[in-house]
C-alpha cells in the first residue's frame, strides 16, 4: 500500500503527464480494442491465421482515429482533471475515426488489399475504446482525488445544487495543491436530496444538516455564489452554522459572477459578518454613466475617506480627463496618490491637501481645472465629536460645503451632487443637522439658478444652462471608518468586551461599492434640485450583530457590554422626515424626497449669522441659531436639550 501511495503520490504531485504518453496509450487502446474485437467475431484460430496482416490493417485504421484526437484534442486535457466535456471529447473524436474508415471503405474499397472488418466489429471496438478511454480517466481522476484527499485538505458540502455550486466544485477539484475535499451538497428543492451529484450525495437544507455534515467530518460550507443572497436573508441557518462551529466561505464582496465562466478558488474567502447582513443586490448600468463621466474633468472632495476614495475608484474606470482629488488628511491622501499612480497611471489625478473652507485655495482650483462634474463628500460625520464641536461642524461642513458650492455656479459645473446622510433627516444631533442645514443651502441655490435659467433666453432660443445641484442620503456604509463592524472586530479581536450603546439601537447598512454606485447614478441622472433618497433595506439590531460577529469569529468568553446612548445619537436613523413624501425615479432603490423648499436669500442670510457665529466658538448660540433653520432638530442625549425646553 506504501509503496502505491509512493508511485501515484509522485505522479499527482508533477505535472501532468506529456502529450505523446496520453496519446500512445490511446492508440494502443484503439488497436487492442479491434483485435480483441476481430477475435470475439471470428474466432482466436482466424486471427492467428491473419495476425500480421490484420496488425497492419489494425495500424493503418488507426490513422483516422488520430485525426479524431487531433480534432477533439483529447491528448491535452489533463487526464486527473477530466470532467464530462473532456469524457464528451473522447467519444467523438472515436466516433470521427470509424465515420472516417467506413467513408473510405465505400469509396475506394479498402478490403481488397486490407483483413476485411465489418462495419458491427468496427461499431463494437469504437464502443469498446471509448469505454476503456473513459474508464481509465474516471480511475486515474479518483486515484488523484484520493490521494489529494490524504493530504491537509478540508472536507467541505457546498450550498447550492445549480451552475454556482457546480462550477465551485469544479474550481475546487482543480485547485492544486488542494484546499478542500467535497463531502456533500446541499440544496433548498424538495427533488434533489437523496440523489448523486458529481459523485456525492445531496442533502436537505433542513434541521439535519448539522448531523449530516458531522458524520462527513466537515466543519466548512462553501456557499455558492448564486446562494450569496440566500444564505443572509436565512438567518437562522447562519445562526445553526455558527452555533455548530461550521466555517463559511463564499466568493469576497467586491467579486460578481456572470453565471457562466469559471470560478477562481482564489476569489474564496471566509464569511466576514457583512456577507451574512441581510441585503438585496443593488444593480446599476455603469456603462451609461461612464460614457457620461468620460473625458471629463471630476473634482472630488473628501478624495480620502471611505466614500470619496471609492467614487475615485469606480470614476477612473471610466477614463475621465482628469480628476482634481481634495482632502484634508495628508497621509489618507498620500494613499490616494499612491493608488493612482499605481492602478490608473493613464490618468491625470491632481491630489490636493487642503481644507475645503479655504476659499481662496478652492477658487485657484477651479479657476485651473473648469471640472464638469463636482462630487462633494467632505464633512465632519462622527456624532459624538461634532456634539462637542458645534463651530467646527458649521465650518467645515455648512460653510465649506457653500465655498464649493457658490464656485461650481462661478466657474459653470455641469453638476454638482453632494453626498448627505440619514442623519440629516428629523436631526437629533449637531452633525445631522449640519447636513441638513447642506441640504437646504444647495436645493435652494438650485432653485434660485432654475428660475434665472428659466426667465434668460440663450442664442439657440433654449433656456440658459445653469449647475444643477443634487443631493444623496443613506445611511451607514459596512467597513467605512469608525463604522461599528471595524471596531467590535478589534474589540473581540483584544477579547472584549463588546461596546454597544443600547439593547434596542438599530441602522441601516450598505456597502461602500454599492453606496456609491448610486452616488453616482442619482448624480449623473438627476435634472437637479432633488434630494435623492437610496433604499437600504432592513435595518439591522445592532447588539444582534455584536452577538453574531463574537460567534463568527470563534472566541470565546466575549461580553456584549451595553454603554449607554452617546450623545446625540438616537435609536433608530430615518431616511425621510414624517412630513416628506417620495416618488419613483430610473432606479427601484433610489427614491426622491419631496422636501419644504427654502427661498435663496433668506437660506443664505440665516448660513450667514450661522457661520460669523460659530467663529465666536459659543456652542449653545451656535446650536441655537442652527434650530432655527431647522425647526424639526430635537436634540437627545445632549446638553443642547435645555434649547428645545426654551422654545416649548
Amino acid at each position: 500500500m506504501n509503496i502505491f501511495y509512493k508511485i501515484s503520490s509522485h505522479y499527482f504531485s508533477n505535472k501532468a503527464a506529456p502529450y505523446w504518453i496520453v496519446l500512445l496509450f490511446d492508440c494502443l487502446v484503439v488497436v487492442i480494442s479491434m483485435l480483441v474485437t476481430y477475435t470475439l467475431y471470428q474466432g482466436a484460430s482466424a486471427t492467428a491465421v491473419t495476425f500480421w496482416p490484420l496488425v497492419g490493417t489494425l495500424i493503418l485504421y488507426l490513422v483516422p482515429y488520430i485525426v479524431g484526437f487531433r480534432v477533439m484534442h483529447t491528448y491535452q486535457g489533463v487526464v486527473r482533471y477530466s470532467g464530462f466535456t473532456d469524457l464528451y471529447r473522447v467519444a467523438i473524436a472515436n466516433f470521427i475515426g470509424i465515420a472516417i474508415i467506413e467513408f473510405l471503405r465505400l469509396t475506394i474499397n479498402m478490403d481488397k488489399w486490407l483483413v476485411s472488418i465489418n462495419f458491427r466489429e468496427l461499431l463494437f471496438s469504437w464502443l469498446l475504446a471509448t469505454v476503456v478511454m473513459v474508464g481509465t480517466r474516471i480511475v486515474v481522476k479518483y486515484l488523484f482525488d484520493l490521494v489529494r484527499g490524504a493530504e491537509a485538505s478540508k472536507n467541505v458540502f457546498i450550498y447550492g445544487c445549480k451552475a454556482g455550486g457546480l462550477m465551485l466544485a469544479k474550481a475546487i477539484r482543480m485547485e492544486e495543491p488542494a484546499r478542500f475535499t467535497l463531502k456533500g451538497f446541499i440544496s433548498d428543492s424538495e427533488d434533489m436530496p437523496g440523489h448523486m451529484l458529481m459523485g456525492t450525495m445531496v442533502f436537505a437544507n433542513d434541521e439535519h444538516l448539522i448531523e449530516n455534515m458531522r458524520k462527513a467530518n466537515t466543519k466548512t460550507l462553501l456557499v455558492s455564489p448564486l446562494k450569496k443572497n440566500r444564505i443572509s436573508e436565512n438567518q437562522a441557518m447562519v445562526d445553526r452554522l455558527i452555533e455548530a462551529g461550521i466555517t463559511l466561505y463564499t466568493l469576497n464582496l467586491a467579486q460578481t459572477w456572470d453565471g457562466s465562466s469559471d470560478i477562481n478558488t482564489s476569489q474564496l474567502q471566509e464569511v466576514q459578518i457583512e456577507d451574512l447582513l441581510p441585503r438585496e443586490e443593488i444593480e446599476v448600468d455603469m456603462d451609461v454613466i461612464g460614457n457620461m463621466l468620460r473625458d471629463k474633468c471630476i473634482f472630488i472632495t473628501g478624495s480620502a475617506g471611505s466614500i470619496g476614495s471609492e467614487m475615485v475608484r469606480q470614476i477612473s474606470k471610466y477614463s475621465p480627463r482628469q480628476l482634481v482629488l481634495v482632502d484634508e488628511a495628508e497621509t489618507p491622501q498620500h494613499d490616494i496618490r499612491l493608488m493612482m499612480a499605481n492602478d490608473f497611471p493613464g490618468i491625470k489625478a491632481e491630489t490636493v491637501v487642503t481644507s475645503i473652507t479655504k476659499s481662496r485655495r478652492m477658487e485657484s482650483l477651479f479657476k485651473a481645472y473648469r471640472p464638469d462634474y463636482v462630487f462633494h463628500a467632505a464633512a465632519y460625520k462622527h456624532v459624538p465629536m461634532m456634539e462637542d464641536n458645534p463651530s467646527e461642524a458649521v465650518q467645515n461642513n455648512i460653510d465649506g460645503t457653500r465655498v464649493i458650492a457658490d464656485l461650481a455656479v462661478k466657474y459653470g459645473v455641469k453638476k454638482f451632487v453632494m453626498i448627505s446622510t440619514d442623519k440629516a433627516v428629523n436631526p437629533t444631533n449637531v452633525m445631522g443637522c449640519s447636513k441638513r442645514i447642506c441640504e437646504i443651502y444647495v436645493q435652494a441655490l438650485n432653485r434660485k439658478l432654475q428660475k434665472e435659467a428659466a426667465s434668460t433666453v440663450g442664442a439657440e432660443g433654449k433656456p440658459k444652462e445653469y449647475c444643477q445641484f443634487v443631493t444623496t442620503r443613506f445611511g451607514n456604509v459596512l467597513g467605512s471608518n469608525g463604522s461599528v463592524i471595524p471596531i467590535f472586530k478589534e474589540q473581540i479581536r483584544k477579547g472584549g468586551p463588546v461596546t454597544v450603546t443600547h439593547p434596542d439601537i438599530i441602522r441601516y447598512f450598505m456597502l461602500i461599492p454599492e453606496a456609491c454606485k448610486l452616488v453616482l447614478e442619482a448624480g449623473t441622472m438627476g435634472k437637479g434640485g432633488e434630494i435623492f433618497v437610496f433604499d437600504m433595506g432592513q435595518p439591522v439590531k445592532i447588539a444582534d450583530l455584536a452577538h453574531r460577529m463574537i460567534r463568527l469569529s470563534g472566541a470565546k468568553n466575549v461580553e456584549v457590554k451595553f454603554t449607554g446612548l452617546r450623545d446625540g445619537e438616537k435609536l433608530y436613523e430615518e431616511v425621510l422626515n414624517d412630513e416628506e413624501l417620495t416618488k419613483p425615479t430610473f432606479h427601484k432603490k433610489i427614491k426622491i424626497a419631496q422636501v419644504r423648499e427654502y427661498d435663496y436669500e433668506t437660506a443664505a442670510a440665516q448660513i450667514d449669522a450661522l457661520v460669523a457665529q460659530s467663529y465666536l466658538y459659543d456652542d449653545m448660540e451656535t446650536v441655537r441659531l442652527m434650530k432655527q433653520i431647522v425647526p424639526e432638530y430635537k436634540s437627545k442625549q445632549s446638553k443642547y436639550e435645555e434649547l428645545d425646553k426654551e422654545e416649548s
